[in-house]
């Protein structure tokens, strides 16, 4: 495990206004880090994978405004220049990704395509 200074993707305000509130809460489990990645599937190829989870071997760790977040390498290609925000809206509530590495995405905003 490594810790890199600079991570590959940005968390809007709100987003980290969220997660920290989530951090917050009794059924946090200390000592997890902020997941965040892709899975093969949804409706474009791709779905974004975004929770708490243990640290594994192969994960990089970075710290983004006091929030540990790990991902795997090797999504980085997928992620890169991606922002992570939070809407709290009428319409809409729940995180957004905006990934300029998707060609295509779905509907839902959860899944994608390069």
């Amino acid at each position: 495990m490594e810790t890199t200074v600079s991570a590959p993707i940005k968390l809007t305000n709100n987003a980290i206004t969220e997660i920290k509130r989530l951090m917050g809460e009794t059924s946090f489990v200390e000592g997890q880090h902020l997941r965040i990645g892709v899975k093969g599937g949804g409706c474009s190829g791709l779905s974004y994978v975004l929770g708490f989870d243990a640290v594994e071997a192969d994960d990089q760790v970075y710290d983004m405004e006091g929030i540990p977040v790990v991902m795997k390498d090797a999504h980085g290609i997928y992620l890169l220049g991606m922002e992570v925000d939070y809407s709290d809206g009428l319409n809409a509530r729940g995180f957004v990704f905006n990934n300029p590495n998707a060609s295509s995405s779905c509907g839902c905003g959860s899944s994608f395509a390069v």
